[in-house]
């Protein structure tokens, strides 16, 4: 299977199983046990939730579902730049260094969210963290993180040293894509009503802004006009086909 095959079938499964109530993290709805327990530290109630397995394998369909269409251009590069016999084993490495950067930093954000929900209310938490999101977005940092998610290093072609460049590119990679992504991705987090529909939109959202060249860092709003271009790309066939007098 190639690379977008594999990448759209993960994604798919990850949406599939989404919509079947799996993969849900244990901040959307927890309001009643924060009540109940009003003393309990936030990682026990965290693990008291969801156990490690569950909580390791809910972030792990959100991470197929969101990030798997991100992930097309590394891993042709990737697959480009290794022997046929390495290819799948030096890709499986890249998305292992990539999920568990991801999972690492979704579990912290379950903490924080968890955090925030526990010393407000929901509503205030949603406010909050939209907030953060949307300063992060305009802010000159969101635009470094974005510029070192189009990095593409040299990988070795032999032994060991393919399995640790294949390795670290999926790590650092990672890392990049969670310092741009972190903040629109809490957003889901801590929406108990509409949860599936926030990942979606945020899934849009981080889709189109990478497909942007990277650019020098300032303070200006990523992504909504590159939505607005996709959509238009999309429906421009679509409306040149329809009379004129049907679109009055």
């Amino acid at each position: 299977m190639g690379v977008g095959p594999g990448l759209g079938a993960a994604c798919g499964l990850g949406w599939t199983a989404l919509a079947f109530g799996a993969g849900y993290p244990m901040v959307v709805g927890i309001c009643g046990p924060l009540r109940a327990w009003p003393g309990a530290r936030l990682w026990d109630l965290v693990l008291a939730v969801n156990p490690p397995g569950a909580l390791i394998a809910g972030n792990g369909v959100m991470i197929a579902a969101m990030m798997a269409p991100l992930l097309s251009s590394p891993l042709r590069h990737v697959h480009e730049r290794s022997f046929s016999n390495r290819r799948l084993r030096a890709m499986t490495l890249f998305g292992v260094g990539y999920g568990a950067a991801w999972l690492i930093a979704l579990v912290a954000l379950d903490v924080i969210v968890l955090g925030l929900v526990a010393a407000a209310t929901r509503p205030v938490s949603i406010v909050l963290v939209a907030a953060a999101a949307l300063t992060w977005q305009a802010s000159p940092a969101k635009q470094t993180f974005l510029n070192g998610c189009h990095r593409r290093p040299a990988l070795a072609a032999f032994g060991l040293a393919a399995d640790r460049d294949a390795l670290q590119f999926g790590l650092t990679h990672g890392a990049w894509c969670v310092g741009s992504c972190w903040a629109l991705m809490a957003l889901p987090l801590v929406c108990s009503a509409g949860h599936l529909v926030a990942m979606a939109l945020v899934s849009l959202l981080l889709s189109a802004e990478r497909l942007d060249d990277p650019s020098r860092p300032s303070w200006r709003l990523r992504g909504p006009s590159r939505i607005m271009r996709m959509v238009q790309a999309w429906l421009g066939p679509t409306l040149a086909g329809i009379p004129a007098q049907r679109l009055k």
